[in-house]
């Protein structure tokens, strides 16, 4: 092997490194945040993939056709974005949560502004993202992440991908998801049934009340007290179920 091809082989291999773990880092929560300069963004992802490399098994050869190269890119690209819109659509748990703590407690109204959630995002759902996000780099989870990426080259060696599978746990976790942030909101339902249950009895033996301006304000109160009370055990539970499934790229 010539000099030549060594070097074109090493840049090749770059460049594969760049698009699965750079492709990863686009939506990862906390390393992909739309708040964070694009170009800080993509510094940091590039010193990464630098730093990263010599340990991947990606093998500093070039394929022999463009076709070739184009297809390792393809493949090596598929798998990253897969792994940061699982994590992605994982962390989108906590926005659903929020509105479901939102909706209970009288506070779906208060509009706040969309930090990495969908549009028209309550202040209950931006604050349970950006605690979700705080509490990824408080608890060093975030090298359960990084950790992650170098063992998806064990689970998914460079190479022809089986699409259908990929889709199906995607598919997966979507629904993992939908279970998560109901767990973690179900303090309020159960707070909800009661606190309406208490006032429509209220309303029954007291028909003069108005239980409408009672109620409204009883819950905000209520829930801003369970949210506080809660709000640890609720961020420990979704941070177990995030760390679980990177944990299965280690197999």
């Amino acid at each position: 092997m010539t000099l030549d091809a060594y070097v074109a082989g090493l840049i090749f291999g770059y460049v594969l490194v760049v698009a699965r773990i750079g492709g990863a880092l686009m939506f990862m929560p906390g390393f992909g945040e739309t708040q964070i300069p694009p170009r800080a963004r993509l510094s940091f992802a590039l010193v990464l993939c630098a730093a990263l490399y010599p340990a991947t098994p990606i093998a500093a050869v070039m394929p022999d056709t463009p076709v070739g190269m184009a297809q390792l890119l393809a493949y090596e690209l598929t798998i990253g974005l897969w792994i940061g819109l699982v994590a992605r659509v994982l962390l989108s748990a906590m926005d659903f949560a929020g509105y479901q703590v939102g909706q209970v407690s009288g506070l779906a109204n208060a509009f706040g502004p969309s930090l990495g959630s969908f549009e028209g995002a309550t202040l209950v759902a931006t604050l349970m993202l950006i605690g979700a996000v705080a509490v990824i780099f408080a608890t060093d989870t975030h090298h359960v992440i990084l950790r992650g990426l170098m063992m998806s080259y064990t689970v998914f060696p460079p190479g022809p991908l089986m699409l259908g599978d990929l889709a199906q746990q995607i598919v997966r976790a979507g629904a993992r998801s939908l279970y998560i942030g109901t767990a973690v909101a179900a303090p309020f339902f159960v707070m909800g049934v009661i606190l309406n249950l208490g006032m429509g009895l209220a309303n029954r033996m007291m028909p003069q009340l108005p239980v409408f301006f009672v109620a409204a304000s009883v819950l905000i109160a209520a829930g801003m007290l369970v949210l506080g009370v809660a709000i640890p055990s609720m961020m420990d539970f979704f941070i177990s179920q995030f760390t679980d499934w990177f944990g299965l790229l280690r197999f």
